[in-house]
Order: structure tokens, then C-alpha cells, then sequence
């Protein structure tokens, strides 16, 4: 299965995912999957894990490109996210699936 279908399948299932993302390790939940651009990427909500800027408590959106993330792992957890998911979002332009709360 490829990166793309396993965050897809993890967005289906609302389950979480723990994965690599620029050497870092990411524990997100995925909810807008698509092209930006014609790049394969994710908007995920990063609650745990690594971060190079740091994760503030509650954690953060994220935008991420699909093809720098390895290691995908569907795991057994709470959704999260956070209430300001419905202000416009810039990450993906044509999107394949969307995840709300």
C-alpha cells in the first residue's frame, strides 16, 4: 500500500498515525488529503511527537508534503484536532478527502 492510500485509509477510519516526516518522528491525524500544485500533500493535526519548531501544547496543524513521509503506521487512538480547522485552509488545493471532527 502506498503512503498516499495508508493516510488515506488511517482519514477513513478517523484513527491516528505515528510516521517519520523530515527525520522527525510524527504522531498527526490526517484531515485534507490531495494535490497542491500537482505535489501529493496533507493537512494533519500534529498532537505528539517531534517537531524542528518545537510543538506547542494542544499541538499544530501541519502541512505536509506525502512524499517525505515514511514509516506510516495506523495506530489505536483518540481523532484529534482542534476548533480552528474550519478556517480556510491553504495546503491543498485539489482535494481528494476531507476529515472533520
Amino acid at each position: 500500500m502506498s503512503t498516499y492510500s495508508e493516510i488515506r485509509a488511517a482519514m477513513e477510519a478517523k484513527k491516528p498515525i505515528v510516521c517519520m516526516y523530515q527525520g522527525l518522528r510524527r504522531e498527526i491525524c490526517a484531515h485534507t488529503i490531495g494535490l497542491k500544485n500537482g505535489a501529493e500533500k496533507v493537512l494533519a493535526f500534529q498532537f505528539a511527537g517531534q517537531s524542528s519548531k518545537g510543538l506547542p501544547p494542544g499541538g499544530e496543524w501541519r502541512c505536509m508534503f506525502i512524499d517525505q513521509i515514511s514509516d506510516v503506521h495506523i495506530v489505536e487512538g483518540p481523532w484529534h484536532t482542534r476548533d480552528d480547522h474550519s478556517r480556510p485552509q491553504t495546503c491543498v488545493d485539489d482535494i481528494d478527502l476531507e476529515v472533520y471532527a
